[in-house]
């Protein structure tokens, strides 16, 4: 199998209200939840048709934890959601009321456009140029 990035954690104010946006805003699969504890549940959402890899939604337990929720990417891009049909999510995703950064552009590996998550996390929608 060689190796594979399995999944990432981001770190969720509240499980339900980061499950209901991204299988309802980023029409993500939830693929697992799973209490652990009466306060702890493992929560996995993944993007629909993909390879598998996804986000392992964890709740912050502690003060530092809640301090970096909306900033696990420094204020940078740090997630980077690929699509085939970047005018198809798009518009789902604006219509699903999906905040963008910026208007859509095109640049020399693809079409992209920086939109946030409903904790201020930044991503790239983006659909990778096809060579010729």
């Amino acid at each position: 199998m060689g190796q594979r990035l399995g999944a990432l954690t981001l770190l969720v104010r509240d499980y339900d209200e980061a499950i209901a946006f991204f299988t309802t805003k980023l029409g993500f699969v939830l693929q697992e939840d799973t209490a652990l504890a009466p306060d702890k549940r493992w929560v996995r959402v993944a993007p629909r048709g993909g390879d598998g890899t996804g986000l392992v939604l964890a709740r912050a337990a502690t003060p530092a934890q809640a301090e970096l929720i909306g900033a696990q990417g420094g204020g940078r891009v740090w997630l980077f959601l690929e699509t085939d049909d970047f005018t198809r999510d798009h518009g789902a995703m604006r219509a699903a009321g999906v905040v963008f950064d910026e208007e859509p552009r095109h640049e020399a590996y693809g079409t992209v456009a920086v939109f946030r998550d409903l904790y201020g996390n930044k991503w790239d929608l983006l659909q990778l140029r096809v060579p010729a």
